[in-house]
């Protein structure tokens, strides 16, 4: 039976029926699985923006400006290239993002807090980058 309210206990089925956790060692390798792959989130949404900055063909801003980021973009095939970039990294970052949020719905607390501290620390090291000034669509309310 799926639980409906959140619950604590090392026993979690999440996302497929194959992965079950029994003891403490599988539980809390899946919550470090779910920390990690909460920052990876942040990682491809920092790596996205940044395309997209190079796409749009603005100053970066000074906090994140770096020197091979400085070089113009010249012609269609490399906007194209750009934009197909952005779009792999969308659907990945968006796929990614879909699943923390189905990790989340398993209503397991360890695994809400593994998934959150993740996406803080994921923040902290990839997104605090003076990007706050830009404004990007995100698919994810977790962005």
């Amino acid at each position: 039976m799926m639980h409906m309210t959140f619950y604590w206990s090392r026993k979690v089925n999440l996302l497929i029926d194959s992965w079950k956790t029994n003891d403490w060692t599988d539980y809390l390798l899946t919550l470090l699985a779910c920390l990690v792959v909460a920052a990876f989130y942040q990682f491809l949404e920092n790596r996205r923006i940044r395309l997209k900055l190079i796409g749009s063909g603005k100053p970066f801003p000074a906090e994140i400006e770096a020197p091979l980021l400085r070089r113009k973009l010249a012609g269609n095939r490399v906007k194209v290239g750009v934009k197909v970039a952005g779009a792999f990294l969308f659907g990945l970052s968006s796929a990614v993002g879909y699943l923390l949020m189905l990790s989340v719905m398993s209503f397991n607390g360890g695994v809400f807090v593994a998934i959150v501290v993740g996406l803080a620390v994921g923040y902290f090291f990839f997104r605090n980058e003076g990007e706050d000034s830009l404004v990007v669509d995100t698919s994810c309310a977790c962005a």
